[in-house]
């Protein structure tokens, strides 16, 4: 599948009540607007429904979706706390890579 071989995205995303989602894509832009419905579909996180205005937070990419998914189950696992020294870079991104790739 070609989807797999394209660049991939960590992302979080910002909610109304200043909770944190977490998430990969390949497109953030067109994501985003998937978890804002703006056409309709449905295609969003069911639980950010009723959280808006979402704003993205932060993104960067981080290669293929298998690494992807390994650092958005990482920074699932942080608390808020964790997450918001990650968005002000007092954690780092790589430390995360790392971690995730520790637990092959």
């Amino acid at each position: 599948m070609s989807e797999s071989r394209g660049c991939w995205y960590i992302y979080l995303i910002r909610c109304g009540d200043g909770s944190l989602y977490t998430g990969i894509t390949t497109d953030v832009s067109r994501r985003l607007a998937e978890h804002r419905d703006t056409d309709g579909k449905g295609k969003g996180a069911k639980s950010l429904r009723g959280k808006q205005p979402l704003t993205i937070a932060f993104s960067t990419t981080v290669g293929s979706r298998s690494a992807a998914l390994k650092i958005e189950y990482a920074i699932k696992q942080l608390g808020k706390a964790d997450k918001e020294a990650l968005l002000s870079q007092q954690l780092d991104l790589d430390t995360l890579k790392s971690l995730s790739q520790s637990d092959e």
